[in-house]
């Protein structure tokens, strides 16, 4: 109780995409968070403490399908964004990255002021990219996802998503 931050709301998140909360992820371990922590404790048949330890973390990373890194990833930083994912053959879209690549995915469009262009990644419930476009709408904590076709695209939506900077 009390703590905040990143790993907090990589906790919420987590919690949200299994359906135990839905207060929204704002980094702060307070009641809804521990009473959500409870219930999939309850559920997954650990010990219903409220307190995230490594076994309660293992159960929350498989039951979302998100990984929780480890403390020692050698991560330089992680940022919770807003990713939308496009394609290629998207209106309006040349197929082509502000880096000069055909737009595959792995590519992703990063606002420059928060991630440099050329910046290696991890994001959680992707994998591995690089930072190699830029979009008008792509301000702060916000990420496009290069998806090889539409349907792809169309199946992850709209989300947050854990970036890591590698």
């Amino acid at each position: 109780m009390g703590m905040t931050g990143s790993a907090v709301q990589r906790v919420q998140y987590m919690l949200i995409a299994t359906g135990y909360l839905s207060d929204g992820a704002d980094g702060v371990f307070g009641s809804g968070t521990q009473t959500a922590v409870r219930r999939f404790q309850a559920d997954h048949g650990l010990d219903a403490d409220g307190v995230v330890g490594s076994q309660t973390m293992q159960a929350l990373s498989n039951a979302s399908g998100q990984q929780a890194p480890a403390e020692d990833s050698g991560y330089q930083r992680s940022l919770v964004m807003e990713a939308t994912a496009y394609t290629a053959d998207d209106p309006g879209n040349s197929g082509y990255t502000a880096g000069g690549h055909r737009l595959t995915r792995g590519l992703v469009s990063v606002d420059p002021n928060v991630i440099p262009l050329g910046t290696r990644l991890y994001i959680e419930g992707y994998g591995e990219a690089v930072a190699d476009d830029t979009g008008g709408a792509i301000v702060g904590d916000r990420i496009d996802l290069g998806m090889d076709d539409r349907n792809e695209a169309l199946n992850f939506g709209r989300r947050s998503v854990v970036v890591h900077i590698l």
